[in-house]
């Protein structure tokens, strides 16, 4: 069995697509697509599809993971190709690897995130953020499978700013200062949106973009108008410098190596 792994983004209006829509799309599209995939044995074969950190639901992203098993081998730029095209636009395949290794989980160790929140200035988020970093603790709570949960949204954030629209902090990361983004309206106004930039820790339960929210209505009563827009921009092993590294840098370097997959 030869073991791919793929990177798709979820964007546009499809970032509303649930994580369980999204894997009823995917093995529409491998049937379509005709791709030899391999299937689990027992009583109700299911298709060999594993997820890594997916998303939640009406988050964006550029950088969703999947492994799946394959029957018979196959060029992996013909895989990619084929399982785009047989998705919907907005569900796109970005990149297919042949898999090396077993410790592909292993490798999710944070996630980078935009966070667009219109409606609300620089000085406004820039204060909020300060709190926020200046807090050692701060518990929020969130409805759970197992019910309603308390958690510390402070100590898996490694780094939130405020940023400009292309992404350059505005001063000193630390400060968590900033520049705001202007958006225009139909009329000659302009509506702010500031910009933060957050990288979090993978935790069990899971800190996320909402639960960092969340922690700053709670230190600072940041209070968007209007529901915040966010994206994760990458996710990957956390570095001793604090960067997140792609996790299919491995594959392609056992890959160039001639290192056999497993």
């Amino acid at each position: 069995m030869q073991k791919v792994r793929i990177r798709y983004a979820k964007r546009g209006r499809l970032a509303f697509t649930s994580h369980r829509d999204f894997a009823r799309a995917l093995e529409r599209a491998v049937r379509r697509a005709n791709v030899p995939i391999a299937y689990s044995s027992g009583f109700s074969p299911h298709p060999r599809i594993s997820y890594a950190s997916a998303a939640p639901t009406g988050v964006a992203s550029e950088a969703e993971y999947l492994e799946m098993g394959l029957q018979a081998p196959m060029d992996v730029e013909d895989l990619r190709a084929a399982l785009d095209a047989a998705l919907p636009p907005g569900l796109d395949v970005l990149e297919a690897v042949v898999a090396h290794g077993s410790d592909f989980a292993d490798r999710m160790s944070a996630s980078h995130w935009r966070i667009a929140l219109s409606g609300v200035d620089d000085a406004t988020a820039a204060a909020a953020v300060a709190a926020f970093l200046a807090a050692e603790e701060v518990p929020v709570e969130r409805m759970t499978k197992s019910g309603r949960r308390t958690m510390d949204s402070r100590s898996p954030v490694l780094s939130l700013r405020t940023v400009t629209d292309g992404g350059d902090a505005g001063t000193d990361p630390a400060a968590g200062v900033g520049n705001t983004t202007t958006v225009p309206t139909a009329g000659s106004t302009a509506v702010p949106c500031a910009i933060l930039d957050l990288v979090v820790r993978h935790v069990t339960p899971s800190v996320r973009p909402d639960d960092v929210l969340a922690g700053l209505h709670a230190v600072a009563a940041l209070e968007p108008p209007v529901p915040p827009k966010v994206t994760r921009l990458a996710q990957g092993t956390l570095t001793g410098q604090g960067e997140i590294t792609d996790p299919l840098v491995a594959d392609r370097d056992r890959a160039v190596s001639g290192t056999p997959s497993t």
